[in-house]
């Protein structure tokens, strides 16, 4: 078996604990790692991401609005709004035989529309 040659590892075992020490302190807690790891595992799916955007500049839009939006069928749609209402990012209504999806937190949107502007030239 050829052995591989590893040039973006340390090649020894060198750990600065003066160093390490104080970046664990301003480490996020857990549970705030937890919510932007399933908030940014939401925002990893270009359907999603259309989604929340879209959601980020309107108070609220129907699920046939949103399937016309990402030109796929409603079940699509609810499939991907179903995802992003069981992490809580969303919430709905039903209006008669409609359902309206809404930001769960307004804060998403700033998130959202900074995250885009550092990304666009």
């Amino acid at each position: 078996m050829k052995r591989l040659k590893l040039k973006d590892v340390c090649q020894v075992k060198c750990v600065n604990t003066d160093l390490v020490a104080e970046v664990a302190q301003i480490l996020p807690n857990e549970s705030i790692l937890e919510e932007a790891s399933i908030l940014f595992s939401a925002l990893s799916d270009q359907s999603r991401l259309k989604i929340l955007y879209a959601l980020s500049n309107t108070p609220e839009l129907c699920v046939c609005d949103i399937a016309a939006l990402l030109n796929v069928k409603v079940a699509s749609a609810s499939h991907h709004l179903r995802k992003l209402r069981d992490l809580k990012i969303l919430k709905y209504r039903n209006d008669g035989k409609l359902a309206y999806y809404s930001l769960r937190d307004q804060r998403l949107a700033s998130i959202l529309h900074h995250s885009l502007q550092e990304i666009v030239p």
